[in-house]
């Protein structure tokens, strides 16, 4: 049975109309923050921007692109062992849904996970120091939502009242194709390479401003190449939602 909280973040998703098609270029210029570990540097060429941007200047290219973050690799092969034991027994007690409330999500089954084994724990810790300022409070539940090989996420913004500025992801067992699309100017798109074991880092106006969805298997295409889906673990940091928007 899921929790509570979970359902909540259920809640959260907005489903929208999907059908976004642009034609896609390369971006290799990027601010990323500064991190200690010099294994981790922010891929710049895993993210692709449609040529609105290019052709107009309504968005402003650079705020998205400071504000989704691709890291590469984040995850050692025994770390992302570590992290599927551990759920494993749980989620396997689980049947994936295809028939998700409000038609956001297909194919999947999730929870939530407040305490976790000290190797766990030191990797989730590295995913906090690192997506979140120290003086932000974060929410203490960590979102693991589990995609069949055939399950996808529809178009969404997750709301406002359920999680603050930032989203931070660890993609475990298979790369996927993440898509951003801007809310009113539609033309406005970015496809995002997730590749197994990366961490995303989506924040501010990446957040707020634009849907994003994971794609099918039969969409799952990035800068022209086919990208293989298999099942996809998500687990998901997030910081508490801002004052105002609270219940």
């Amino acid at each position: 049975m899921v929790l509570r909280s979970s359902l909540k973040l259920s809640a959260a998703l907005k489903s929208l109309n999907p059908k976004h098609v642009s034609k896609n270029l390369l971006i290799s210029e990027i601010n990323a923050p500064k991190v200690s570990e010099k294994s981790l540097v922010n891929k710049t060429e895993n993210i692709h921007l449609s040529q609105a941007f290019y052709n107009g200047k309504e968005i402003d290219k650079d705020k998205l692109l400071q504000d989704m973050l691709v890291y590469e690799d984040f995850l050692t092969e025994s770390e992302e062992k570590t992290l599927l034991d551990e759920i494993e027994p749980y989620l396997k007690r689980l049947r994936y849904e295809f028939d998700h409330w409000d038609d956001a999500i297909h194919g999947y089954r999730e929870t939530e996970r407040l305490h976790w084994n000290e190797d766990n724990s030191k990797t989730l810790k590295k995913v906090r120091d690192i997506a979140f300022p120290p003086d932000i409070a974060q929410l203490a539940h960590v979102h693991v939502l589990d995609l069949a090989p055939k399950g996808f996420i529809k178009p969404h913004i997750d709301a406002v009242r359920f999680c603050g500025t930032t989203i931070a992801g660890l993609s475990l067992l298979s790369d996927s194709v993440m898509r951003l699309v801007h809310d009113k100017k539609k033309l406005y798109t970015a496809d995002v390479l997730l590749k197994r074991r990366s961490l995303y880092i989506m924040r501010n106006s990446a957040r707020f401003d634009y849907t994003h969805e994971i794609l099918n298997e039969k969409e799952s295409v990035f800068n022209k190449k086919e990208v293989p889906r298999d099942r996809r673990v998500s687990i998901i940091c997030r910081n508490e939602p801002l004052p105002e928007f609270r219940d």
